[in-house]
């Protein structure tokens, strides 16, 4: 199944509605760069509220996912990290450094307006 990739103006938003197995996150880290290029989108807001846990290999194609988005110029907000799941991307040495952090999608939404200055 693939996770629907929306487009709001300059931006796009992803709701990860369902626990990733390896396949589908593969297929998602695909998508969305493939998104990125098609619609030159200047920032990604992804919520994954729904995520309780990740194993590392999830945690890892995340953290990819985050990297690569911002290699194609897009600036990330995630949105909804569980505590189980900010325990797991640490401990795992995932790097979020510049990755934008809110507690739901409308403050997500409003951190990357205001980073990309509209």
């Amino acid at each position: 199944m693939r996770i629907p990739i929306l487009k709001l103006y300059d931006c796009l938003l992803v709701s990860i509605q369902w626990e990733l197995d390896d396949a589908t996150a593969l297929q998602f880290q695909e998508d969305l760069l493939h998104k990125i290029h098609e619609t030159s989108a200047n920032g990604v807001v992804i919520d994954i509220t729904s995520i309780d846990f990740i194993d590392s290999f999830i945690a890892k194609v995340l953290g990819d996912v985050f990297s690569m988005s911002k290699l194609m110029g897009a600036k990330v907000v995630i949105t909804g990290i569980q505590p189980a799941v900010a325990i797991t991307l640490i401990e795992l040495g995932i790097s979020l450094e510049d990755v934008l952090t809110a507690l739901d999608l409308e403050k997500g939404l409003e951190k990357l307006q205001q980073e990309l200055g509209d």
